[in-house]
């Protein structure tokens, strides 16, 4: 454990090497996005749109999203297999590849979380933004389960981008694409339209970022939340070992 540990804290550092005001541009990114989605749905909300949410529960939702958008929607550096030489440094150090890329992620949320998401955290009040989950036990645990499925589809994807070689980056963006729509973290699932939600609410993506916000806010069903994440994460996780496994005999990275 004290391994992985390590590899997350070098992680961490790495995203600093540059300095913390290397981070800057992303902190203001994140910011100016987050603001103007709030004045938006305070204006949709008090035009008396029906949108199957209390106006506290579409600011708390999209507020919690911004601020764990890495934690919800899980993204590791196996995308870049071939074209940023990833395997040369997975494959030359004694811990599986899968693990490493687990620790390096998670090390890599940690600048993030403590100069974007805490600050923003400590100045909801100022925006009327209420972040105090209606249940923080049954949260964590759907949080827990959504990054478990996260690192999972994540290297499904990565054996995608292993079969199909020089289209990693097409991979990337038809991925982002899929995600963005599908696992509720920007447009929440109950939103879509003619019964569609009733339908998507059952499919893998589902489970990813859109599950633990409805929980925060308490506008999900818990118990039927919980078991969609498990039975997912039950099916995809066998999947994405069986796959990564054959895979790994077609992995290619400058050149062989």
């Amino acid at each position: 454990m004290y391994k992985y540990i390590k590899t997350a804290h070098l992680s961490a550092l790495e995203k600093t090497n540059g300095g913390i005001i290397y981070l800057l541009p992303d902190i203001l990114l994140k910011t100016f996005t987050l603001i103007p989605l709030i004045f938006l749905w305070r204006v949709v909300m008090s035009s008396g749109a029906e949108v199957g949410m209390s106006f506290e529960q579409m600011l708390t939702y999209t507020y919690i999203s911004a601020l764990l958008a890495d934690m919800l929607v899980v993204q590791t550096t196996a995308s870049g297999w071939l074209s940023e030489g990833v395997l040369l440094k997975l494959y030359g150090r004694p811990l599986p590849v899968l693990g490493q890329l687990a620790a390096q992620t998670a090390g890599g949320w940690m600048p993030m979380l403590l100069m974007y998401s805490l600050p923003m955290a400590l100045a909801a009040p100022l925006f009327g933004v209420n972040i105090v989950p209606a249940s923080a036990l049954t949260f964590f645990a759907s949080l827990m389960l959504c990054i478990s499925l996260g690192f999972a589809i994540d290297t499904l994807f990565a054996c995608l981008s292993i079969k199909l070689r020089n289209m990693s980056w097409l991979i990337g963006r038809i991925r982002m694409a899929i995600v963005t729509l599908l696992s509720g973290t920007v447009i929440p699932i109950r939103l879509l339209p003619y019964g569609i939600s009733e339908v998507m609410k059952y499919q893998p993506f589902a489970a990813l970022g859109g599950a633990p916000l409805s929980i925060f806010t308490g506008a999900a069903d818990v118990r039927e939340t919980l078991m969609l994440q498990i039975a997912w994460n039950i099916i995809l996780w066998p999947a994405a070992l069986l796959i990564f496994k054959k895979s790994q005999e077609g992995m290619v990275s400058y050149g062989g």
